[in-house]
């Protein structure tokens, strides 16, 4: 599924049929907004008013991209309550966002897609497991008993 530009509002597969999944799961992707939900849901889940409060976006808009995101089989949600919790589906996901941001880095284009790379934090903790991975299980400076 893909957000009609003019509508605001997903294209069904019935519409969208001539378009084959490949380009459909990119051109989910390829909205700013989309990608800064999957990066935020890729923390953990979420709520639609979570969403809206850090993403700084109205809660219609949100509500818009999560369904887009639905449709597309990446998220889903979990009902507790009144409350639905956003959570994604597809964990590689995340993989194939790293890849875009190596790929992008490459290109001499600097990306903040992949949680993992974009947070400061984070990123410190991805390299260190790297380099543990590296260093036989060992991060620098740990100890070796």
């Amino acid at each position: 599924m893909a957000i009609d530009s003019a509508g605001g509002r997903c294209v069904s597969a019935d519409i969208a049929a001539g378009i084959s999944p490949a380009a459909a799961l990119f051109h989910s992707l390829a909205d700013e907004t989309r990608l800064r939900i999957v990066q935020r849901l890729a923390r953990g889940e979420a709520r639609v008013v979570d969403l809206t409060t850090q993403l700084g976006l109205a809660q219609s808009t949100v509500s818009k991209h999560l369904a887009c995101l639905r449709d597309c089989g990446l998220i889903d949600y979990r009902a507790e309550g009144r409350q639905s919790f956003y959570s994604l589906t597809r964990p590689e996901l995340m993989d194939l966002l790293a890849s875009a941001e190596q790929l992008l880095a490459a290109t001499g284009h600097a990306v903040t897609l992949c949680p993992v790379h974009g947070t400061p934090d984070l990123a410190a903790d991805h390299d260190l497991d790297r380099l543990g991975k590296q260093t036989g299980g060992h991060a620098a400076g740990e100890a070796v008993s």
